[in-house]
């Protein structure tokens, strides 16, 4: 997933300088986001990690519902320090980013698998697969934290290039969701084929 799939909407892409991807290998914010909330802080007003109770009011906050003060600050304080700009978003695009922090507090980062690989290796169900990348807005937002406290219960942590792209994406520019959605359906049914039969 390219940079740009992370930025939100109106936010300014960085500028490369000319430099080469190899030289200047910049972290994406969805790295930089899943690096933040999974380590732990080493001491208070730590930029390099949240302490436990931030990392629970994210766990804990509901997307779709009135954020409280103490998981507006958990969050607000991943944010930042993930180098994103959230003073200057729309209230959607802070619901957004909300629902990526608090996936990665319920159910961890790995990128070293494709998401559908994650799916298939979590025994997530053809139909439950399917019920996800076939649901829009609210729907969508209400079915994803049950499908990560899922693959999370079998320490399985999702790719969130991917799903984090998906989430960015869905509603706004349809085609590069429709594009991820696929990808994931694609990697998701090629994995459950090439699982040994019973």
């Amino acid at each position: 997933m390219s940079l740009s799939n992370a930025v939100p909407l109106g936010q300014p892409e960085p500028i490369n300088n000319g430099a080469s991807p190899s030289t200047e290998r910049k972290e994406q914010p969805i790295s930089r986001l899943a690096r933040i909330i999974a380590q732990a802080s080493r001491f208070s007003g730590d930029a390099h990690g949240l302490d436990n109770g931030e990392r629970a009011a994210l766990a804990r906050l509901d997307p779709d519902g009135e954020l409280r003060p103490h998981q507006i600050a958990a969050l607000s304080r991943a944010l930042i320090y993930a180098e994103l700009e959230p003073d200057t978003w729309k209230p959607e695009t802070w619901q957004r980013w909300a629902l990526i922090a608090h996936g990665m507090a319920l159910a961890g980062h790995d990128a070293s698998q494709s998401l559908g690989q994650q799916l298939s290796k979590a025994n997530v169900s053809e139909s439950r697969v399917t019920k996800l990348l076939t649901a829009r807005g609210d729907a969508f937002r209400q079915l994803l934290p049950r499908l990560l406290r899922l693959i999370a219960s079998k320490s399985i942590a999702p790719n969130w290039h991917e799903l984090g792209g998906l989430i960015l994406s869905q509603e706004r520019d349809e085609e590069k969701a429709e594009d991820i959605r696929l990808k994931i359906a694609g990697r998701f049914f090629s994995a459950e084929a090439n699982k040994p039969k019973h």
